[in-house]
């Protein structure tokens, strides 16, 4: 295959705006890296260059350069579940559990078991974003009995002022929410002048501002220090969403032929992880994180791409597209938000027009949809009304 053949680099598309961040000798990078493989085990150059070969071929190998890239494995495990405490809300119950993700971690989470309902029922694994309030973590989108201002701005800017969790549990499904590594209960601690403890509900405006920079400082840190050790952030999270998964198939009352994942921004990026890689996920909703990598890493480096994401070994073989592609031929929908400044919206059109031609290669076109409502970067009430038909439809239905 001549270069002349291959499919339009994103570098050859003209950006509606300027990369909004200053790294002006990003580009030229990531040029080298694509030079040096350009995107080999991309699904639409791979089935270009293997015309005879079939879908399942192509993601047995993308499935596993992309496990390999997470650098972190932690073996199987005894999860050692437990539930520390239980209250009783009007449409469901709100159990406050803990369970290994690791020999050597153990985690706290919120389960939520729908009320009135037959069992067993449908499970959904729900990430929180990352941006905002990054103290907090799974009390973003569950109500605990507490909240703070921060919590509250950050609800009615990113979910219509609603615990994104709660919706899933009132209509019918169970959920597990937990902290990302470094958010929340597992933020930094007795670092760069953090205590050691401290109640972040308790924290003025003021100094919840102030704590947010030292606790931010030493995530990006943190994440930096994973890789130069040998592992990457992405694997360490994976291994704990896979450990959701297995919290929910533990519980009686859960089908574990029937399990989704669903999340926002950052939550959109294990979503898209989770369903990569667990065959387990049968349906899930990726909210706000389609693109494309040249174009996310020109626009991103310093954040997302750049950091949290950095998986050394896959993003010079594998494209972002290819992680929807990868969950075939279970259902995946894609909320791209048209407005939404983090995602240009030529990168979102292109990485669904691959994500369409994988789907029809995979023999599935139907289990794949794509939402690009006009709104900025959110998870509001109109789109939680798209996510919870497409888990009815795929979770619930036949």
């Amino acid at each position: 295959m001549t270069k002349k053949d291959q499919p339009a680099s994103r570098h050859d598309l003209k950006m509606s705006r300027p990369p909004s961040n200053d790294y002006g000798s990003l580009e030229q990078m990531v040029r080298g890296l694509r030079d040096h493989q350009p995107l080999d085990l991309n699904a639409e150059r791979w089935r270009q260059a293997h015309p005879k070969a079939n879908f399942e071929a192509w993601r047995q190998i993308a499935h596993q350069c992309l496990l390999t890239g997470l650098h972190y494995d932690p073996g199987p495990l005894d999860l050692q579940a437990e539930v520390r405490d239980r209250v009783d809300r009007s449409d469901f119950i709100l159990e406050r559990v803990a369970f290994n993700t690791t020999p050597w971690i153990r985690v706290n989470g919120y389960f939520l078991l729908p009320k009135g309902v037959t069992y067993p029922v449908p499970g959904l694994v729900v990430f929180h974003a990352w941006g905002g309030p990054i103290i907090f973590g799974k009390e973003r989108i569950v109500n605990t009995g507490r909240d703070h201002p921060a919590l509250e701005a950050h609800r009615q800017e990113y979910y219509s002022g609603r615990y994104l969790a709660e919706e899933f549990a009132k209509r019918g499904y169970a959920v597990i929410v937990i902290d990302a590594y470094h958010f929340g209960e597992r933020s930094p601690r007795g670092l760069n002048g953090i205590p050691t403890t401290y109640d972040a509900f308790e924290l003025s405006s003021e100094a919840f501002a102030e704590m947010s920079v030292l606790v931010a400082s030493q995530i990006y840190l943190g994440v930096r220090q994973l890789n130069w050790a040998g592992t990457t952030w992405t694997g360490l999270n994976f291994w704990d969403d896979s450990r959701c998964v297995d919290y929910l198939c533990s519980r009686p009352e859960v089908d574990a032929a029937r399990i989704g994942c669903t999340g926002l921004s950052g939550g959109g990026w294990r979503t898209n992880m989770l369903a990569a890689l667990d065959r387990r996920i049968k349906a899930s909703v990726s909210g706000c994180w389609m693109t494309t990598g040249d174009y996310q890493q020109i626009y991103n480096l310093h954040g997302a791409i750049g950091t949290f994401c950095l998986l050394p070994g896959v993003w010079d073989r594998l494209d972002v597209p290819d992680l929807t592609i990868l969950t075939a031929p279970n259902a995946s929908m894609v909320v791209s938000n048209s407005e939404d400044l983090l995602f240009p919206q030529e990168a979102q059109q292109e990485a669904d027009r691959q994500t369409r031609l994988g789907y029809a290669w995979a023999g599935c076109p139907e289990q794949y949809a794509f939402y690009n409502p006009v709104k900025l970067h959110c998870y509001d009430a109109e789109v939680q009304q798209e996510a919870l038909a497409w888990f009815d439809r795929h979770l619930k239905e036949g």
